[in-house]
């Protein structure tokens, strides 16, 4: 295929954030005196913006209780929470081989744009993508809305387009919006999961995502 704008997702997928998220939601729904969710349960809301990974996490969750959970999960991330969020090995090194190869690329997350200029600046990545989307910017995965927003602005055809997650939300928001994905698997969900939503394939490591798009 021959891409002209590969869009990444962050958490688990040029991160290696997920086990920080697990904790900081676990963390602060204790803090908030709610059901601790399970780890895959809060592994499954990845991807979403806040508000709906409150209420699948929290059903019939109050105003008062998103609003506790929303701020203790913002310290929980911020401040509290010390577990590591590398990026992934060798994640860099196929950013930087797309770039050479003429691809723009471009963030479409489930972070805050507050967090998501945190995390560019922490890990240094941020001269790689040419323009990000938040999910204070559009409405939340797996809605088609960030990808359609990204494509209007580079201009480019949907067939020239492939989104990049670790999760069945970003899979989904790619079927949504007409574009070819490429599962990871080394971040929240199983091979089997990102297969069900019928991607191009379903990579181990981060080089595997070059393979894939020279084929």
């Amino acid at each position: 295929m021959s891409y002209q704008l590969a869009i990444f997702d962050w958490d688990g997928t040029i991160m290696d954030s997920v086990g920080r998220i697990v904790s900081c939601m676990r963390g602060a729904a204790k803090r908030a005196g709610l059901a601790i969710p399970s780890e895959q349960a809060v592994k499954d809301i990845i991807g979403l913006s806040l508000q709906p990974a409150f209420e699948q996490l929290f059903p019939g969750i109050s105003e008062s209780d998103s609003e506790a959970m929303r701020e203790f999960y913002r310290q929980e991330y911020v401040a509290n929470d010390g577990t590591p969020t590398p990026v992934f090995e060798d994640i860099e090194h196929v950013l930087q081989t797309l770039s050479k190869q003429g691809i723009k690329l471009a963030v479409a997350t489930g972070k805050a744009r507050a967090g998501l200029e945190r995390v560019f600046a922490a890990s240094g990545l941020k001269h790689y993508f040419e323009d990000s989307i938040a999910a204070d910017e559009a409405s939340s995965k797996p809605d088609a809305d960030m990808i359609n927003i990204l494509v209007k602005r580079f201009n480019i055809d949907k067939t020239k387009v492939v989104m990049i997650g670790d999760s069945q939300l970003d899979l989904t928001m790619a079927n949504n919006a007409g574009v070819d994905a490429i599962g990871v698997s080394y971040g929240a969900h199983s091979v089997e999961v990102l297969s069900a939503k019928n991607p191009l394939a379903v990579v181990s490591k981060p080089m595997d995502i070059l393979k894939i798009m020279s084929a």
